[in-house]
């Protein structure tokens, strides 16, 4: 039967992003992963406070909170086999088991920028973090090196099948039939309306 996974790309507006942005050229510069079209298991390596760019590590994102909550993105969803699914959340499983190991790799971030590879143990950047996550299934694995991974590289890779693109609050809510805060301005309105017909 198969199952589907996630690629995410965002743009969430922090400096850092712009910064990225500067060189890559691109809108779209946060990768993520997630197991589930709600995207209530998507997974990167990003900040662990808001307020903190500096510690950062491997984290499990909430697409409605933090820096997401004026997030733009793209979603694309790639078809994997069952054991191909199981091992890509087994892979994140055990480094969450083990996150206090994992960190930032800024230093790889900078590298890429004028295309210099370097590997370093237990240490990823997002678009990184999701290729290796990636290389447990064969058929869906990008041309370049992890340590190269850049996030509109995914948009290249012909496995994956675009589904959403625009507001990242506008997609979730949409998947998890959240219903949307009424503002008093609006609730002031809809009392005149329904005072109207009485």
């Amino acid at each position: 039967m198969g199952k589907r996974i996630y690629i995410i790309l965002s743009n969430t507006g922090t400096l850092l992003s712009k910064a990225i942005g500067m060189y890559t050229k691109k809108e779209l510069n946060h990768a993520s992963i997630a197991f589930d079209e709600e995207l209530n298991e998507m997974y990167s390596f990003g900040r662990k406070s808001i307020h903190n760019p500096f510690n950062a590590g491997l984290i499990k994102e909430n697409p409605m909170e933090g820096l997401f909550q004026r997030a733009t993105c793209a979603i694309y969803a790639c078809e994997v086999t069952d054991s191909e699914y199981m091992r890509m959340k087994s892979k994140i499983s055990q480094m969450e088991q083990q996150k206090q190991l994992y960190k930032y790799n800024l230093i790889g971030l900078v590298l890429v920028a004028i295309n210099i590879e370097i590997e370093r143990e237990n240490a990823f950047f997002c678009s990184q973090f999701v290729a290796t996550i990636m290389k447990e299934c064969p058929s869906s694995q990008l041309q370049v090196a992890p340590p190269l991974v850049q996030p509109h590289h995914f948009e290249q890779l012909s496995a994956l099948t675009l589904k959403y693109k625009g507001n990242l609050q506008t997609y979730v809510s949409s998947r998890r039939e959240i219903e949307q805060p009424i503002h008093i301005s609006d609730w002031r309105k809809n009392v005149f309306s329904i005072a109207n017909f009485m």
